[in-house]
């Protein structure tokens, strides 16, 4: 698996991905806050399986070693 997210989306992506998640526990307190936890995991990974299935890659740290 090769980082093929860049370093601000990973950024937003857990923002979001914990945003969503707060939902679970403050607000409408619905369990579809636990679609969180996709944004999350891919920001924690720093991999994408859509992007990796589609071939994009936002990371260009990573393209610019090869």
């Amino acid at each position: 698996m090769i980082c093929n997210i860049h370093p601000v989306e990973r950024v937003v992506r857990g923002v979001v991905g914990l945003g969503l998640l707060a939902i679970v526990f403050v607000g409408p307190k619905t369990l579809w806050g636990l679609v969180g936890i996709v944004p999350l995991a891919t920001a924690l990974v720093g991999w994408c399986p859509p992007y990796q299935w589609l071939g994009i890659n936002t990371n260009r740290t990573a393209l610019d070693k090869k």
